[in-house]
């Protein structure tokens, strides 16, 4: 389900889920690499339809294999025609094929769909709709008549740590 939020749930809510947002024969398939530590945050690698189009790299003329700081590069993908195989302009139905001829673009332009009409009951794996009550008087907050409370955090995930670079 955590996955779901980065991926098939934005293509739904967008009405793009018929082309982008799943590993499907048939799909663009943005493939997204991460470090389990950094997930979220800083992805290690992007592939879009099996080419590399963004990775950590640290300083290209460094006499070793592993210098730092890295940083996020553009790669083969995002240069020359490897722009216009690694894109789509997702545009309204009505204009996909003036936009297609007028403005010359060498990506794939394709209309959204069902983006009007979707919900939450949609969602993968994120579909729930609980009964959520907030006493205005002491706060307490109900969910399905069950008292949620928490903690203060004593350490946050994903906070300043992970991007200073």
């Amino acid at each position: 389900r955590y996955v779901a939020k980065y991926t098939i749930n934005p293509a739904r809510a967008h009405g793009m889920a018929n082309e982008i947002g799943s590993i499907e024969i048939g799909k663009l398939a943005d493939l997204v690499l991460w470090k389990p530590a950094l997930f979220g945050s800083r992805p290690e690698m992007i592939l879009k339809g099996g080419v590399i189009v963004q990775a950590q790299m640290g300083d290209p003329n460094a006499s070793i294999p592993t210098p730092q700081p890295s940083f996020s590069r553009p790669m083969f993908g995002a240069y020359g025609g490897g722009v216009g195989y690694c894109s789509v302009a997702f545009v309204s139905g009505a204009s996909v094929e003036k936009v297609s001829t007028e403005y010359g673009l060498s990506k794939r332009v394709l209309a959204v769909k069902g983006c009007r009409s979707v919900a939450k009951k949609d969602m993968a794996l994120n579909d729930y709709l609980p009964n959520i009550s907030v006493d205005p008087e002491t706060y307490r907050v109900m969910v399905d008549g069950v008292h949620l409370t928490c903690e203060p955090a004593q350490t946050l995930p994903l906070a300043q740590l992970y991007n200073l670079f």
